[in-house]
């Protein structure tokens, strides 16, 4: 099984998708299931999990509605509001829903550094695992501070690091990042996602070989069993197709870590997001 453990849609609305700017003119149109099919055809990819890009419970809803009538979605993670004092009540309406595996706030947007350490947010979190939810962590390195803390408070929690915490590689940073990403990964509960390379980087100008340093400090410090493949669709598209997000993924880990290849791109989603019932689905 082959899982793009992180990908996006929408019926493009330019009011509540104003963070499409007109620079991502690319992404302004609707991106729905059968466009994704086939860039998963093409790229021998058997199903994705369809992560929230607008902070609603409509969205939330929306994405469990494309994915109760499309099998190769094999989970959602949506958004909640975890600080909200109706968050138990939250919690058990939305776990009735089998496909949803998990919830992500956009905190990369929020003015304060240190929002992922708020009482009233890390209330929320307390609240995931008793419904077996995890939670997508999406931040600038900035904010890996406040995540490290945030994961170190929760062991028990299953967390995951979208986008390797965006380093920017388009400046060539990458020292301070590096030494927190070690950090972070120091707690077995925590995941990172090998997504969203391609739009930190020079747009227009990358090569591969700009990432092999990043690709090489999240290797080290998470170890082959926590890392999964996610082609950030259609946001890639601001930078590269599906195809050279997938290309560039698959010829480090040929290069530098062939054995492990099975679980980046399958086995450690499977695992992370419990997706075993869905995973056998697809293969009967």
């Amino acid at each position: 099984m082959n899982i793009d453990s992180h990908q996006h849609f929408w019926i493009y609305d330019s009011t509540r998708d104003a963070w499409i700017t007109d620079s991502m003119g690319a992404l302004k149109r609707d991106f729905l299931p059968a466009g994704l099919a086939a860039q998963l055809d093409a790229n021998n990819i058997d199903a994705s999990i369809a992560v929230q890009a607008d902070q609603s419970e409509l969205e939330t809803l929306f994405l469990l509605e494309l994915a109760k009538d499309t099998q190769r979605i094999a989970a959602v993670v949506g958004w909640i509001d975890l600080a909200s004092p109706q968050i138990e009540k939250r919690l058990q309406f939305f776990s009735q829903f089998q496909k949803l595996r998990g919830f992500r706030h956009v905190a990369q947007a929020e003015p304060d550094d240190r929002f992922l350490m708020r009482a009233e947010f890390t209330r929320g979190i307390a609240r995931l695992q008793e419904f077996h939810f995890t939670y997508d962590i999406l931040i600038y390195p900035k904010q890996l501070p406040a995540a490290i803390d945030l994961v170190a408070k929760f062991p028990e929690q299953r967390f995951v690091v979208d986008h390797l915490a965006k380093p920017e590689i388009k400046i060539g940073n990458i020292a301070s990042w590096a030494t927190q990403i070690g950090a972070i990964a120091c707690n077995p509960n925590v995941y990172c996602k090998l997504s969203g390379l391609v739009t930190e980087a020079d747009w227009h100008h990358w090569t591969p070989s700009d990432f092999d340093p990043y690709l090489d400090v999240v290797f080290e410090s998470f170890g082959a069993d926590r890392l999964m493949f996610g082609s950030d669709w259609p946001v890639c598209l601001l930078a590269a197709s599906y195809q050279q997000v997938k290309h560039i993924i698959e010829d480090y880990v040929d290069r530098k870590a062939p054995a492990a290849k099975e679980k980046i791109f399958g086995a450690n989603a499977i695992h992370f997001y419990d997706l075993k019932a869905h995973a056998n689905g697809l293969a009967a």
